[in-house]
C-alpha cells in the first residue's frame, strides 16, 4: 500500500499547538459522551449508539497518547521501516504543478522543501513523487529526473490519450521520454467506490447533534457568537431516501462493508483478468483515492481498506504491492516510452477546477508575488540575522499562497471567503516584507508575529527559490 503524505500535513501532524487543540477537542467529545449516555439512559438503542461513539473517542484518544506519543507519523514511519507501507513524496503546498512550469523557480521549490521535509520526517530519500490532484504536464518530466523520481502517478486518460497512444491502457505503466515510470489510476475502481459509499446502511453525515440539541447541552463546542461546531456524534443512517432519518447501526454497516470489500474485489479481478487476456500479460490496478474519503467523507472508509486486505489475502491470484515494490519485480524494457496528455483527475479531467471564473483573478497576482520572490532572493543572497528571518517568512508566504486548495475551494463555492482570505493574506504579508527589505527596515515586532501565525516549515531557507544556471 502506497499513501502521500504532504509536508504541509507532516508540519501540521508534529504542530505542538494543534496537538494540543486536537486532545482538547478530544476532551469535549468524552465530556459530551459522558452526558449523552445519561440523556440517552432510557432509550436502548440509542443509548448503545452513543456507547459505540464514546468507546472510539476514548480508544482514539488512547491511541494517540500512548502508542503513538502524539507523533501519529511515527506510526507511518514504522510501517514503512516494515515494508508494510510505501510513504510518497509531494510538493511542498500541495500546488496544481502543471501551472507554474513557466516559472522554474515556483516548482524548483516545491521539489526542494517535499524533498528535505521528507528527509527530516522519515530519514530516507523519496522514490516516488505524487503529483498534486494528479496534475500532469510533459515539462514536469525533467523535473522529476532532475530530483531522481523512479515513478509517478497520472490518471488514466493521461496514458490512453498518450503519444503515442498506450497499447495497454492503463492496466500497466508506461515510461516517459526521460524515463520517469508512470501507473495510471483505475478509473473503474473509482467509480465503484464512488456507489459504494452512498449506501443506505451507512452513517449521515450531515446530522450532528452539535446541531440538534438545545445550545446549552453543547455549550464547550459553541463558537465565537453561538455559533454550532460539529461534535462528532452522528446517531443517522443515510436511509433508502438519502435524507438521513434512520437510526444508523454499526454493526449492520461493517458486515455491508464487508460485502462490498468481496464484491469491489471480484469486480476487480475480472476486469484484471479480461484486461490480462488482451494485452497478452499480467495486468495492474492502480486504486488511487483522497485519504479523506476515508473517514470524513465515508465513515466506514478505513473499515472498508481493512476489509479489502483481509478478504484479498484469502486469494492466491490476488497481490497488494507498492510501486517500488512492484517496479523491482518487473522488467523496465516491457514498459512503453510515450508521453503522458495534459491531465488531472479534477472536474472533466484538465485544469478546471482550479482556473474558471471564480478563482482566475488570483493568478496575476500569485505569479507576480513569485517574481518579486525570486528577484530578492537574488538581490539578497547571503544575509543573516533579521533579514534572513524575513527571507526565509517572505519565502512561506509565497508556499502558501501557491496551495491548490485556495483555487479550489473557489470553484467549489465552500469556504469561499475564508480562501480569499488566506491568498489575500499571503500576498499582503509577502508585500510587506518585500517593500520593507527595499526600504532597508523591517518591524521585528511584526515579523515575530507573522512568524508565528504562519509557521509552516520552520527549517526553511529562501535560498530554494534562486535562480539556477
Amino acid at each position: 500500500m502506497g499513501i502521500s503524505l504532504s509536508p504541509t500535513l507532516c508540519h501540521m501532524l508534529t504542530d505542538d499547538f494543534l496537538i494540543q487543540r486536537y486532545l482538547e477537542y478530544t476532551e469535549k467529545q468524552i465530556e459530551f459522551g459522558e452526558q449523552e449516555l445519561d440523556r440517552t439512559a432510557g432509550e436502548s438503542e440509542h443509548n448503545s449508539l452513543v456507547k459505540f461513539f464514546y468507546d472510539r473517542v476514548v480508544e482514539r484518544k488512547a491511541f494517540f497518547t500512548g502508542r503513538y506519543d502524539k507523533n501519529i507519523l511515527k506510526g507511518f514511519d514504522y510501517y514503512q521501516k516494515k515494508g508494510r507501507l510505501e510513504i510518497m513524496a509531494t510538493s511542498a503546498t500541495h500546488s496544481f504543478l502543471p501551472f507554474y512550469t513557466t516559472c522554474p523557480e515556483a516548482v524548483q521549490a516545491q521539489f526542494e522543501v517535499a524533498i528535505s521535509t521528507y528527509r527530516f520526517y522519515f530519514g530516507k530519500i523519496p522514490q516516488g513523487f505524487w503529483l498534486p490532484e494528479l496534475g500532469w504536464k510533459a515539462d514536469l518530466d525533467s523535473w522529476l529526473r532532475s530530483y531522481n523520481f523512479a515513478y509517478t502517478m497520472v490518471d488514466a486518460h493521461a496514458l490512453v490519450f498518450a503519444r503515442p497512444f498506450a497499447e495497454k491502457g492503463s492496466f500497466y505503466p508506461a515510461r516517459t521520454p526521460l524515463g520517469v515510470i508512470v501507473f495510471g489510476r483505475d478509473f473503474y475502481a473509482a467509480e465503484d467506490m464512488a456507489k459504494m459509499t452512498r449506501d443506505p446502511l451507512y452513517r449521515y453525515n450531515s446530522r450532528d447533534q452539535g446541531f440538534e440539541l438545545p445550545a446549552d447541552r453543547v455549550k464547550p463546542f459553541l463558537g465565537p457568537h453561538s455559533s454550532r461546531t460539529g461534535t462528532g456524534y452522528k446517531y443517522w443512517a443515510v436511509g433508502q431516501d438519502g435524507s438521513g432519518s434512520v437510526l444508523y447501526n454499526p454493526a449492520l454497516a461493517l458486515e455491508k462493508v464487508k460485502g462490498q470489500a468481496r464484491a469491489f474485489l471480484d469486480a476487480e479481478l475480472s476486469r484484471l483478468k479480461t484486461a490480462g487476456e488482451l494485452m497478452d500479460g499480467s495486468a495492474l490496478s492502480l486504486c488511487a483515492f483522497e485519504a479523506d474519503s476515508f473517514g470524513r467523507f465515508w465513515y466506514e472508509g478505513p473499515e472498508f481498506i481493512e476489509a479489502l486486505f483481509r478478504e484479498g489475502a484469502k486469494l492466491e491470484e490476488t497481490q497488494f504491492m507498492a510501486p517500488t515494490e512492484y517496479l523491482c519485480k518487473q522488467d523496465p524494457s516491457t514498459f512503453q516510452n510515450l508521453t503522458p496528455e495534459y491531465s488531472s483527475w479534477g472536474v472533466n479531467g484538465y485544469a478546471e477546477t482550479w482556473l474558471d471564473a471564480s478563482n482566475d483573478w488570483m493568478y496575476r497576482h500569485t505569479m507576480r508575488a513569485v517574481e518579486r520572490m525570486v528577484e530578492i532572493t537574488e538581490r539578497f543572497p547571503n544575509n543573516t540575522g533579521l533579514k534572513e528571518r524575513a527571507l526565509n517568512q517572505a519565502a512561506r508566504e509565497i508556499l502558501l499562497v501557491l496551495a491548490s486548495d485556495w483555487s479550489k475551494m473557489l470553484y467549489k463555492q465552500e469556504n469561499t471567503e475564508y480562501a480569499r482570505n488566506q491568498i489575500e493574506s499571503s500576498l499582503r504579508n509577502f508585500t510587506t516584507i518585500y517593500e520593507a527589505l527595499g526600504s532597508n527596515y523591517i518591524s521585528t515586532e511584526w515579523l515575530t508575529h507573522i512568524e508565528k501565525r504562519h509557521n509552516i516549515f520552520p527549517n526553511i531557507n529562501y535560498r530554494v527559490f534562486r535562480r539556477k544556471n
